[in-house]
């Protein structure tokens, strides 16, 4: 490991108090959905019925509060073009492409270890 826990406490001595806003990034990236939603847009731009089809399970409600407030956090962008009938598409932002860098690592473990792990 690279950083330990006291490393991250005496960096950021807040990080683990329940008022710090690295909570709330966490429940936005790391929740059941958004990560899912992120996951889906590392292959590159999809428009919303793509987007429900990839991830499996996942609600219309669900699927549209999760991309808000992806969109809202500045991890997804969302582009609307003014067509009949109207075409909307989400990408990863700069922002979002950098974050995924840093949870693929960790989702390749999950898939190598999920299995395993479910059955104990």
């Amino acid at each position: 490991m690279s950083v330990s826990y006291a490393q991250l406490q005496q960096e950021s001595p807040g990080i683990f108090t329940e008022a710090c806003p690295s909570r709330t990034v966490l429940d936005h990236i790391m929740s059941k959905w958004g990560v899912l939603v992120l996951l889906s847009l590392t292959d590159g731009t999809r428009r919303w019925g793509e987007l429900r089809r990839s991830v499996d399970g996942i609600s219309e409600k669900m699927l549209a509060t999760t991309l808000r407030t992806l969109a809202a956090d500045g991890i997804v962008e969302r582009t609307s073009y003014p067509e009949v009938p109207p075409r909307v598409e989400y990408s990863l932002t700069p922002r979002g492409i950098e974050l995924m860098e840093r949870v693929m690592p960790l989702m390749s473990w999950i898939q190598a270890n999920a299995e395993d792990i479910v059955t104990r």
